[in-house]
């Protein structure tokens, strides 16, 4: 049974990180992919980054040229420019960012693009929920607006996502990673409404629908904060090393639906699993903590410390 019923608004909140990512874009498997390598180039230690929606950032368009050379520019001729949208997703800079330092630390990065063309601007998402500190000063009335937004939002938004599509997309590309020649071991991380097919991916190979070869699964799977998860549905097939990064404050996993997921790992003394709890921190804080607080910050660097420590040990 679910314990969730859709995407905490906490998800879709955050803020944006500095610094300049430092990889490339390549079409793999079909999908746009951004790629960051370690110093070696080595792909013996592969990690796949599974997020929340897709992105696109739209540069402002430049207006064609008059008509008349010799004619001064008129609003006719000049079409309103279009203001860069930035959404979460493969292309989201903090996302970026954190692949950046995974391949600082070893390993072979990529982020694919799974939702082809459908973004959540970033405009749009971060006036959803502020971060923690914001939202203990909202009033009820404020609190009740921001929420109402959600559903509204995201209804349709889950429903073209759902399992059923993104699932065989997923697997697809993690076959197509395998068939790379170098690749040795994958990982799979998660955040949020990633960490969901992160966990799913911990389930191993599965069979395609001929029987006769395996299709998705990985070596070792990490889910940050993950949302939409169904308990015991999602955790009893895990035979892969699973790592979870859970905060207290998460507005989707209460403090009872936690207590489930341990019961359930507990009973599974034959796979490799952790279960971190961060204190104080809000649905998204691995990826989209407030850096002008020195506890989120921290809890974020702690929470990438733990995913590259779980795959130094299960990837190697």
């Amino acid at each position: 049974m679910s314990t969730g019923v859709g995407m905490s608004s906490c998800c879709l909140s955050g803020k944006v990180h500095e610094g300049n990512p430092v990889g490339r874009v390549e079409t793999i498997g079909g999908l746009n992919t951004y790629v960051s390598e370690p110093k070696d180039d080595s792909k013996a230690k592969t990690i796949v980054f599974l997020v929340d929606s897709n992105s696109s950032l739209s540069p402002t368009t430049p207006p064609p040229p008059p008509k008349n050379p010799k004619s001064k520019p008129t609003t006719n001729q000049f079409p309103p420019p279009r203001r860069p949208t930035i959404v979460f997703g493969y292309e989201f800079k903090n996302i970026r960012l954190l692949a950046d330092q995974y391949a600082k630390a070893g390993f072979y990065t990529y982020i694919p693009d799974i939702q082809s063309g459908d973004p959540l601007p970033l405009s749009f998402l971060q006036n959803v929920e502020p971060p923690l500190r914001a939202q203990e000063s909202l009033s009820l009335a404020e609190k009740a607006k921001n929420a109402a937004i959600v559903p509204t939002t995201l209804g349709p938004w889950l429903l073209s996502h759902r399992e059923a599509v993104t699932k065989p997309i997923i697997d697809g590309f993690i076959n197509a990673v395998r068939l790379t020649p170098g690749t040795h071991k994958i990982g799979a991380i998660g955040f949020c409404w990633g960490g969901r097919y992160a966990i799913l991916q911990a389930h191993g190979r599965a069979m395609d629908e001929s029987g006769s070869s395996g299709v998705g699964g990985v070596d070792a799977a990490y889910a940050c904060h993950p949302s939409l998860v169904a308990i015991p549905g999602d955790f009893d097939p895990v035979t892969k090393p699973l790592s979870l990064a859970l905060g207290t404050k998460d507005s989707l996993l209460d403090v009872a639906s936690v207590g489930k997921i341990q019961d359930v790992m507990a009973q599974k003394t034959e796979v490799p699993h952790e279960i971190r709890i961060y204190e104080d921190q809000v649905h998204g804080f691995a990826l989209r903590s407030d850096w002008s607080s020195d506890k989120d910050k921290q809890a974020m660097d702690d929470a990438e410390k733990q995913g590259i420590e779980w795959f130094e040990k299960y990837l190697s």
